[in-house]
């Protein structure tokens, strides 16, 4: 072979797609393709025109590299939308309008749903009606019988890497430009480059157009300091990806989710608690990363988390969680459906789909009869109380909300299950803070007593777990209501708030400081404990609701279902069963180092973010010879945890 030949296979290998290797931040090969792009980049970067057209092409290679033939579809929905917003503009009448825009969210919403749900509809038409169709990629033969090859494949739907994201992106531009919030981009080079912005293309965040359109023809302006905040982002997230979710997951969680019956119950509580970290160092590394290198363009990403597990409840944690799919969700979904006004027409038609999915998914028709008798007991509530109506609608319509959240990361029963749990406890949290905290005590006291029955009488582990949960709220509950008997008489002439746990009883927090200095002093110590308990209960629900979700992950759409459930039932024998304690000392010395990394991960999430922001901005006054050998040395650091096989991150199959 000649020195041609082989720079000539080396030049093929650079632009072909390799599907066993897609792009990714953790790769070198990522940052050599930066690292040209930024070079080419920094000699036009003051022609906005030539600069947006040539960040669009490299944005369409990266998608490429990343996901092949699928680029065609990315190109699809650029040229629909654009094409589609720009006749939405110029429509004068509403019905005309309203009809494009319902039009353009079924193509957007149905190319997702094409790749995303053909498994779950296929399968649910086969039950339906008794038949046996099997999965067939139309489109993948309608593409060979185009291009005259069998490039594509028919025999199985893969879903294309991001696809979630770029039409949630889609969606949001022409509802806002029926809204009239934005007007369409003029340009298709500059639209083409706002959906497709390789940095937050495959994984997120959510970029609405009006946050972002408006920076395509700002001139280029990169101040000293926030060069060296793009430089920290970008380490920031290659610790994350690297260190604690990549190391964490190939040394134990994934191996315990593979088979948890191979482990104890402390090995299943432990990797999922260590699952919880890794999810989010693994999606919130994606957009430190995202956020720098989009950032050394002059482009600025919205925020898409805020430290979620610092939220004292479930409404606050997903404020902070994944903020811009949330704002998506609650500006798209929540609020046209009526959100905290009334309840709409789709609210109910939600409602009677979410049974007949629910009921298909666990192979069961009691699902739907519980969803119905459910919402007609809602019904009869709000036709009694009309005082109630609104904070019922309001809790459906989160509800609706939240499940169907769970639906869009998977046609799946643990994606369900995930979504209804993390609504539950919206709803519960937005019922407990109105109710005194001596109905709290007697609710919780109830609880924990019919859990403990059950505990002892059936002998399940899931009722063991629902015991030793519900005694540890009551013991946080009974501190709280001693507290408010002890100081009740003061607490009552200053008035009082509440910071309270999903499902759990809420801290008593005076709202003014006109108390003795004594009582003020004890006031402050509580409130600081009680928000720390708060914390770790909703942690802890959140981390239990994992377990529903990974389970649903990393797996064939055809075997999904069947196979997330045995593992979620397996994890919680496994947890639930009896303990070996004379055990435990060995277990955690031989899991010590992932252990060590899960404490010193929640240690430095949990720091005070004035103290976060300190060391950000100190990192970013280095001068530029200390920055790069620190970036250096991080570098080398970071490549002692790289596994043999580098990890996907946990959101490119959303």
């Amino acid at each position: 072979m000649t020195i041609v030949d082989i720079i000539r296979d080396f030049a093929l290998s650079l632009v072909s797609f390799d599907q066993a290797h897609p792009l990714l931040f953790t790769q070198f090969y990522f940052w050599a393709f930066f690292a040209l792009v930024f070079a080419a980049f920094s000699l036009f970067h003051s022609k906005v025109l030539l600069r947006n057209g040539f960040l669009f092409a490299v944005s369409l290679f990266f998608y490429y590299k990343t996901s092949g033939v699928f680029l065609a579809l990315l190109v699809f929905v650029i040229v629909y939308n654009y094409f589609a917003a720009k006749w939405l503009h110029r429509l004068k009448k509403e019905g005309w309008r309203s009809a494009i825009t319902a039009l353009s969210v079924v193509i957007d919403l149905g190319v997702l749903a094409y790749f995303k749900y053909a498994y779950f509809i296929t399968d649910f038409v086969n039950n339906l009606f008794g038949l046996s169709i099997e999965v067939h990629d139309v489109l993948g033969e309608f593409l060979n019988a185009l291009t005259g090859t069998s490039v594509f494949r028919v025999d199985a739907i893969i879903l294309p890497v991001g696809i979630s994201f770029f039409t949630f992106q889609a969606v949001s531009y022409i509802v806002d430009v029926k809204r009239r919030k934005i007007a369409p981009v003029r340009n298709f080079l500059d639209f083409g480059f706002y959906l497709s912005f390789f940095p937050q293309l495959v994984a997120g965040p959510i970029v609405r157009a009006v946050e972002f359109v408006e920076q395509l023809h700002k001139p280029y302006n990169l101040s000293r300091r926030w060069f060296g905040i793009a430089i920290f982002w970008i380490m920031n997230g290659l610790l994350k990806k690297l260190i604690l979710a990549d190391y964490m997951a190939v040394n134990f969680a994934d191996r315990v989710f593979e088979n948890p019956l191979l482990y104890s119950g402390f090995e299943n509580l432990a990797a999922l608690f260590c699952y919880s970290l890794q999810v989010y160092a693994d999606f919130s590394g994606y957009t430190d990363i995202a956020t720098g290198v989009a950032m050394l363009m002059g482009f600025y990403l919205p925020k898409n988390f805020n430290s979620p597990y610092k939220a004292p409840n479930t409404q606050d944690f997903w404020r902070r969680w994944h903020m811009t799919l949330s704002r998506w969700l609650r500006d798209y979904l929540y609020i046209p459906l009526g959100g905290n006004r009334n309840a709409s027409a789709g609210t109910y038609i939600i409602i009677v789909a979410i049974a007949v999915i629910g009921s298909f998914l666990s192979g069961s028709w009691w699902v739907a009869a519980a969803v119905f008798a459910l919402a007609a007991g809602i019904g009869i509530w709000a036709w009694l109380k009309p005082g109630d109506r609104k904070l019922i609608t309001t809790n459906i319509n989160s509800m609706n909300t939240m499940l169907l959240g769970g639906l869009w990361h998977g046609a799946s029963w643990n994606f369900m299950i995930w979504g209804g749990l993390n609504g539950i406890g919206m709803v519960i949290y937005k019922i407990w803070t109105k109710r005194s905290m001596g109905v709290k005590m007697l609710i919780i006291s109830l609880v924990t007593v019919l859990c403990g029955t059950l505990s002892l009488t059936l002998h399940y582990p899931v009722w063991n777990l629902f015991f030793v949960w519900t005694l540890i709220i009551w013991l946080g509950t009974l501190v709280r209501f001693l507290y408010c008997l002890r100081f009740s008489p003061s607490l009552r002439s200053v008035g009082m708030t509440e910071a309270v746990a999903p499902g759990v009883s809420s801290s008593v927090i005076p709202r003014t400081t006109t108390v003795i200095p004594s009582e003020a002093s004890v006031s402050h110590a509580i409130k600081w404990l009680s928000n720390a308990w708060a914390i770790f209960q909703t942690f802890v629900f959140i981390t239990f609701t994992r377990l529903f979700f990974r389970s649903g992950s990393n797996l064939d759409p055809a075997l999904a279902n069947e196979q997330a459930w045995n593992t979620a039932k397996n994890m919680v024998n496994q947890i639930g069963s009896h303990w070996d304690l004379h055990l435990l000392p060995a277990m955690i010395h031989q899991h010590r180092a992932v252990l060590i990394l899960f404490v010193a991960g929640m240690l430095i999430h949990w720091l005070p973010e004035r103290f976060k922001r300190r060391y950000r901005l100190t990192f970013s006054a280095l001068p530029l010879p200390v920055m790069a050998l620190v970036v250096v040395l991080i570098i080398v650091f970071f490549y002692q945890f790289i596994t043999a096989d580098l990890q996907s991150f946990i959101y490119f199959q959303f």
